[in-house]
């Protein structure tokens, strides 16, 4: 199984020729980030994660592209009809070959006026945590954390890995930091790398991970008691 990073929080998980996309949104500029894809997932609606025209190009160049997502994008996409499945906390679906459950209900707290909208996260193959916009916990091998965003701050995502303690950690949602604001995630992710004896570290756009020989270079610990 194979993870490529794309912009912002957008990823590309890949095996046995088959692939499908989380959150294509509107800071994901790459214009083959759905290229040849089978089916796309979508955490929540926020711009940053839901690029609706580029889903509808996606789906009419493509009749057996599907996209899964929580009822709040659905409603973007209406005009679509059986193309866009619902999917809900708890879940089980296919999705181009991987099964994947949902997890989760809404958007981390941003502000005291807006209600928080849907937010659904995705464990792909009991392996990759996409939790989008939230900070849903579960035991997860490899965990996507979100590395800032406006309602999260450093504290929110040292607490966040150490509750969660994956083996690995990849940081993804940085389209709003600039160089030097990278550079201070990446040293936070250095720092407890080291302290919980894992791999946390941020891939750069277009990176390839593969997930295989990540296990294990890790020595392919996978009991609890071993990881923490």
């Amino acid at each position: 199984m194979k993870l490529v990073k794309y912009g912002h929080a957008c990823v590309r998980i890949e095996k046995d020729g088959r692939s499908l996309v989380i959150d294509p949104g509107g800071m994901t500029p790459e214009p083959e980030v759905l290229t040849g894809v089978d089916d796309v997932l979508v955490t929540h609606e926020h711009f940053d994660h839901l690029d609706a025209e580029r889903l509808r190009a996606a789906v009419g160049e493509n009749p057996d592209l599907t996209v899964h997502t929580c009822p709040g994008v659905a409603r973007h996409l209406a005009d679509l009809g059986d193309r866009v499945q619902v999917v809900k906390d708890g879940d089980v679906f296919s999705a181009a070959g991987f099964e994947v459950v949902a997890v989760g209900e809404k958007h981390h707290f941003s502000h005291p006026d807006v209600p928080p909208v849907d937010n659904v996260g995705f464990l792909v193959d009991g392996e990759i945590l996409h939790p989008g916009d939230a900070l849903t916990v579960i035991d997860v091998p490899t965990l996507l954390v979100p590395g800032q965003a406006p309602w999260m701050t450093v504290p929110d995502l040292i607490r966040y890995l150490r509750t969660m303690r994956p083996r690995r950690a990849y940081a993804i949602h940085d389209g709003l930091i600039n160089e030097w604001g990278l550079m201070v995630l990446e040293s936070v992710l250095d720092a407890e790398a080291e302290r919980l004896g894992a791999e946390i570290r941020r891939p750069k756009v277009g990176e390839v991970v593969d997930l295989l020989a990540s296990a294990e270079d890790s020595g392919g610990v996978s009991d609890e008691k071993s990881r923490r």
